[in-house]
């Protein structure tokens, strides 16, 4: 009886020590995955960054092309109530998994290092919890929690942008949404004139002209193609001072992870003027892009397919361009659709 009796505990200990050693590994690698499962390799990484001025917490009228709702920015150096003018100097914290920490990355961190801390001290990682079913327990506890809190912050997140979109109607100095209608023009390829955009508005605070369009359009082809020919220079002709130092924040990212991304084939399905407004000096105008492209991502190396296809795919996007005078349009901000 002894025999067994020990047995068992030997195999009871030996469960529990794998077992602690399983959930290190997942409290570890949950935020990558979660990060990593979030992010397109495209331009801008799939998120909405950037600043359009007093109406960077506003949300862009719905258009033809993209008829949904348009995400909040996860990252701007614009503050609430701040134009471009007045930006920060460091990007507002991100959403519930912000890149900044968030709500969520300070609780997962204090789990985690109060188990940390257990381990080292002799506690184990979940010490004094009971066995094997309390950690189980805690674990669906904790699961539980953050489905709660996720849940309640995205409800929070989607109210508190229609209240700013309705607060903000009147902002900045021209009138709010414009009423756009389709030309009629059909779809061409980038450097094609008009290509896929609606244009025409009603009481118009700013006149988008043919030649404007034709300069987003432009603009869609070079950012792509200066992002993936990782042409800095390039990029800083192209978009404001802001996007770039994103822009360069994830092609460093990408060095480190010793991986290129290349956004090829790029064409103009459709695009719709939101709206367009002046600020001071400054002009912008938000139009919904839909274009079609071919997004892939290479081994640095061997120059192998590790993310992406040959394969062209369609991405339906919100883009800011702003002007001052004597200066072209730049890309001022690029937001995700729901």
């Amino acid at each position: 009886m002894p025999g067994i009796w020990e047995t068992h505990m030997t195999f009871s200990q030996r469960s529990l020590t794998l077992f602690k050693t399983l959930a290190v590994m997942l409290a570890l690698a949950l935020p990558t995955a979660l990060v990593i499962s979030s992010a397109d390799a495209r331009v801008g990484g799939g998120m909405s960054s950037g600043s359009r001025g007093s109406r960077t917490y506003s949300a862009p009228p719905s258009t033809t092309t993209a008829p949904g709702s348009t995400s909040q920015f996860n990252r701007t150096y614009t503050q609430p109530g701040a134009g471009m003018n007045s930006a920060a100097a460091a990007p507002a914290r991100g959403g519930l998994f912000g890149r900044a920490g968030g709500f969520m990355g300070g609780l997962a961190a204090g789990f985690l290092g109060a188990g940390l801390l257990g381990m080292l001290f002799g506690g184990g990682l979940f010490g004094g919890l009971g066995g094997l079913s309390s950690i189980i327990g805690l674990i669906i506890q904790i699961a539980l929690v953050v489905l709660v809190v996720r849940l309640a912050m995205s409800w929070w997140q989607r109210r508190h942008t229609q209240q700013a979109a309705y607060a903000n109607a009147d902002a900045g100095s021209g009138p709010g949404p414009q009423t756009n209608y389709r030309s009629g023009l059909g779809g061409g390829s980038l450097g094609g004139g008009l290509g896929g955009f609606g244009f025409g508005a009603n009481n118009a605070p700013l006149e988008i002209k043919p030649d404007d369009y034709e300069a987003f359009e432009r603009l869609l082809g070079d950012v792509q193609a200066a992002w993936s020919n990782e042409d800095v220079a390039k990029l800083h002709t192209l978009a404001t001072p802001e996007m770039v130092s994103y822009f360069e924040q994830d092609l460093g990212q990408n060095r480190a992870r010793n991986v290129v991304n290349k956004v090829t084939n790029v064409k103009l399905l459709q695009g719709d003027l939101a709206e367009a407004w002046r600020e001071g000096e400054t002009e912008y105008a938000t139009v919904a892009l839909r274009f079609a492209l071919t997004d892939k991502t290479l081994d640095r190396n061997s120059g192998a397919v590790v993310a992406g296809s040959e394969q062209p795919g369609e991405a339906t996007e919100i883009w800011t361009f702003a002007r001052r005078p004597g200066n072209g349009w730049e890309l001022s901000a690029i937001q995700q659709t729901n």
